[in-house]
């Protein structure tokens, strides 16, 4: 693609492949039934790795303006663009050893630019895959370097949007593989009564990252709240432990607690 690539030609790309087959399976996969969590949602018929092809041939080409509206898009594949687009723009403003100082300065100017922009269109990440595939790369990265801001995540666990809400968790993932446990733990603690199997999932699979790094500190959340514990979450937050261990934790009772 040329430089200045805008957002229409991204979507145009995208609708290139346009198949109606995958569309209906998608619409299914993602629940965009009436009163389901994707409700309405509109696919094009793409596979994930279909839409990585067309970011991977415009990254670094279009502007955040231009982003924006892909991030509004009715469909649900150039939403996804957009925010594979933003990750890109990340990773671009990431440091490296051999940066000097005003590189450095630009970089985190960028960074801050980047996730800022990110949080004021964080809503349009509202399916699950959205918010997987572009919170721990943008949010995620952005925290490692700015680690004064992580309150950012005990801001949006307080929202009472569901898709905000799962950013607050998923955007750890990038903290705990740095060693950074505590926010996974306390923004559990806020979602462990939460209604929706979606952060259910969501809190299970980080505690699980955080028990792959440290098994003490899994175990010892655990003892302290499986009896809040939704069964998904505990299910996921143990899926690596031996399966004796498993059998512990999934037939462990307030009654039996010890």
């Amino acid at each position: 693609m040329k430089e200045g690539v805008t957002a229409a030609e991204v979507e145009a790309c995208l609708l290139e492949d346009e198949n109606d087959a995958q569309r209906r399976h998608l619409m299914r996969f993602f629940k965009t039934g009436k009163g389901d969590y994707g409700e309405g949602d509109r696919f094009i018929g793409l596979t994930a790795p279909q839409t990585r092809l067309v970011v991977k041939e415009a990254k670094g080409k279009v502007s955040l303006q231009e982003i924006e509206k892909l991030l509004y898009s009715p469909w649900h594949e150039s939403r996804l663009a957009g925010f594979l687009l933003l990750v890109e723009e990340m990773k671009k403003s990431l440091p490296k050893k051999k940066d000097n100082d005003k590189e450095a300065d630009i970089k985190a100017y960028r960074r801050e630019e980047v996730a800022m922009f990110y949080l004021r269109h964080a809503r349009q990440a509202n399916n699950w895959d959205l918010v997987d595939m572009s919170c721990p790369k943008i949010l995620g990265y952005y925290l490692i370097h700015a680690r004064d801001k992580i309150g950012l995540l005990y801001e949006l666990a307080g929202n009472e949007n569901l898709w905000l809400q799962r950013i607050s968790m998923v955007t750890n993932w990038m903290l705990i593989r740095e060693g950074i446990f505590q926010p996974t733990l306390d923004i559990a603690d806020r979602l462990l009564d939460h209604p929706h199997d979606l952060i259910h999932k969501a809190v299970g699979w980080m505690l699980r990252e955080v028990g792959k790094r440290d098994k003490d500190t899994l175990t010892d959340y655990l003892d302290r709240n499986y009896s809040r514990m939704a069964r998904t979450a505990l299910r996921y937050a143990i899926e690596k432990l031996p399966e004796n261990e498993r059998l512990y934790w999934l037939r462990r009772t307030p009654e039996n607690g010890n």
